[in-house]
């Protein structure tokens, strides 16, 4: 009987961890082992300084902590090219006074995505996320808060199109 029950937990434990195959928790599924993330330079109507260079490491860095990919220069399996195309505040809600009570900071990026292990994933598409912010306050003292909700959406919303098979 203790044999029995012995052979059944190995057979439980192998079933378990071999059964469904490796998996991500993240979603993310790719054979490749690099990739580059080409600079993305700001051709919006109001250009922000620093706004592209802040972007380029935003997506960056997100690949990097999410995959095990290799970061490359050139070269690489997987390639991030695109440009900033959009950045505009507008007015999003009004007071009884006829004036904005809130704003929004709008940026889109257009992203075209390679893959040369298997072109028929490749794309070129628009991504864009906004924040809120109230009217009384500048656009400069909300930017660090607004760039870093911004950019983790439209990032993860990239990686998501790029590498998740969900």
């Amino acid at each position: 009987m203790k044999k029995l029950s012995a052979i059944l937990s190995i057979c439980i434990l192998a079933i378990t961890f071999t059964g469904c195959g490796p998996y991500s928790f993240t979603g993310i599924s790719t054979n490749a082992e690099s990739f580059q993330v080409n600079f993305f330079q700001n051709v919006a109507p109001i250009i922000v300084p620093g706004l592209d260079r802040d972007f380029t490491n935003a997506l960056q860095d997100l690949i990097m902590n999410q995959t095990s990919l290799e970061l490359k220069s050139q070269n690489a399996q997987l390639i991030y090219e695109g440009e900033i195309t959009e950045w505009s505040v507008t007015p999003m809600s009004a007071t009884a006074n006829q004036t904005a009570a809130q704003n929004r900071l709008t940026v889109g990026v257009n992203v075209r995505f390679i893959n040369t292990l298997d072109s028929e994933k490749d794309f070129e598409r628009k991504f864009s996320f906004y924040y809120d912010f109230p009217a009384t306050t500048q656009v400069n003292a909300v930017e660090d808060a607004a760039y870093e909700e911004i950019f983790e959406r439209i990032t993860q919303d990239i990686i998501n199109a790029s590498l998740a098979d969900w």
